[in-house]
């Protein structure tokens, strides 16, 4: 059992993910925006590939995918029917294989991949263990799992999934085609269309508030929401506080990893990234297209420019200007810390002598 654990290294284990097909190589052209090179006669119209593979154990039947320079000699080798590569490799493609020759060879294989494997939709099965609220209002076709809470005056649209144990409070508003996984629970919420939340995400609870009296510390209600917009995706245990006096706002597109924190009162702006252990202090305001890498920390009440990026482990202590790049703590222009690390190794050497 170990040494076939060890040598399968085929992705799509259809024990563990769904699988569709098979397709012709001129429907996932037109998927995935490519051109075909190289194909054999009629090869367009043929229905024979079934699934994706890395390139060293792709067969005839699957779509392969290069996009890095150091793995050509993987393509000299390869056995796959179809490569997704772009313009300036579409004369390394063997004989056998046919090219999706496109100049977004990444975005040309997550559309493909999610062809053949594509997530998971409801069945609208309701586990009898399942409390349901009397009031809540049930789309059609939403499936809830085992030990699911729906509670009082909760919506839920259509086509939503509702993982086992996933907790919706009162009133909470979801709308059509979620996910919500497994132990996430949902409160003081309202979530668009298309939102996944991965199991464990916390969403709506109080944010950390809290005022300093005569005998120690008095808590500050809450009395704010949190607002996920469409097509957002919100890692497995991270958190997203629900705001103090306005709204916390995840803006559409949002792409949020595991293990973030997200304080009270912040807004993001859409198709930003926030990348695992990252926190954002409460009202602290992105722009749209921010990326904010792993671990960053950001200090409340500042504002982060549209298309701004900041670096793993960065401190962010003040305002940052659209499409700057910034790392380290304080944060400062990349440019700027580099020099300034240049500096310290060359009056680190002078010292040593």
């Amino acid at each position: 059992m170990a040494d076939k654990v060890l040598t399968e290294n085929r992705p799509g284990d259809e024990r563990f993910f769904l699988r569709a097909g098979p397709f012709g190589l001129a429907h996932l052209a037109e998927v995935s925006g490519s051109e075909v090179r190289s194909a054999a006669e009629g090869q367009e119209d043929q229905v024979s590939f079934r699934g994706v593979a890395p390139l060293h154990v792709a067969g005839p039947e699957d779509v392969s995918f290069l996009d890095n320079r150091r793995y050509l000699p993987l393509l000299e080798k390869t056995r796959a029917g179809v490569v997704i590569l772009a313009p300036a490799f579409a004369d390394k493609l063997p004989a056998h294989t046919a090219g999706l020759v496109c100049k977004t060879p990444y975005l040309a294989w997550a559309r493909i991949a999610a062809l053949f494997h594509p997530a998971p939709s409801s069945t609208g099965v309701r586990h009898p263990s399942a409390y349901v609220s009397e009031t809540a209002e049930i789309g059609e076709n939403v499936e809830i799992g085992a030990f699911a809470v729906v509670e009082d005056g909760a919506k839920i649209g259509p086509g939503t999934l509702i993982g086992a144990h996933a907790v919706i409070g009162q009133s909470v508003e979801i709308g059509e085609r979620c996910r919500i996984g497994s132990h996430v629970s949902l409160t003081h919420a309202r979530v668009g269309n298309r939102v996944t939340l991965y199991p464990g995400a916390r969403i709506g609870q109080d944010g950390f508030g809290f005022a300093v009296g005569p005998a120690g510390f008095e808590t500050v209600p809450q009395l704010g929401l949190v607002v996920i917009e469409d097509d957002v995706e919100i890692g497995a245990n991270s958190t997203i506080d629900r705001g103090s006096m306005r709204d916390t706002i995840i803006g559409a597109g949002t792409r949020i990893d595991n293990l973030v924190q997200i304080g009270h009162n912040a807004q993001l702006g859409k198709c930003c990234i926030v990348v695992s252990q990252a926190g954002i202090s409460g009202s602290t305001e992105l722009g749209d297209f921010v990326t904010i890498a792993a671990q960053a920390g950001l200090i409340g009440h500042i504002k982060i420019g549209d298309k701004a990026r900041v670096g793993a482990q960065c401190g962010v202590m003040s305002d940052v200007d659209a499409g700057a790049d910034v790392i380290g703590s304080p944060a400062m222009p990349f440019r700027e810390f580099f020099r300034n690390v240049a500096t310290l190794r060359k009056l680190s050497r002078k010292s040593g002598d």
